[in-house]
């Protein structure tokens, strides 16, 4: 199963939180024997925006965080690539207009990956694949 993280399980993974769901945790580990996990660049922007306004801390200087989370054994970063940008286009009408959340979603759809992720809204929606 090649798994695209959600920007949030980037963080817990990074961080080594108990917020990341135990299920997940062992997902994550036994990826280890099945490299690459995937990471999209819009993740090292939302980390970015989301120590810049506050709302979460990094026990590390920002930088130096997105560089370790790009370099991570495990991971291949990916970019928004043309797939991905006429991706976001085939969403479908009404799914939520977060434009990280569209792009990692596009990304998932174009790439033939599973999103990693416990937002709601991305697993209610069915347009995507999740774990």
């Amino acid at each position: 199963m090649k798994l695209l993280l959600d920007t949030h399980i980037l963080i817990w993974w990074m961080n080594g939180s108990d917020q990341l769901p135990a299920k997940l945790r062992r997902i994550l580990r036994r990826a280890r024997h099945t490299p690459p996990v995937f990471v999209s660049d819009i993740s090292l922007w939302e980390t970015a925006v989301l120590v810049e306004l506050g709302r979460i801390e990094l026990d590390m200087p920002l930088q130096e965080w997105l560089e370790r989370a790009s370099a991570a054994p495990l991971v291949e970063r990916v970019g928004i690539t043309p797939a991905v940008a006429a991706e976001t286009t085939r969403l479908p009408a009404d799914f939520h207009r977060d434009p990280a959340d569209r792009i990692l979603a596009a990304t998932a759809r174009a790439l033939g990956l599973r999103l990693m992720t416990v937002d709601q809204r991305l697993i209610r929606s069915a347009a995507v694949p999740v774990v």
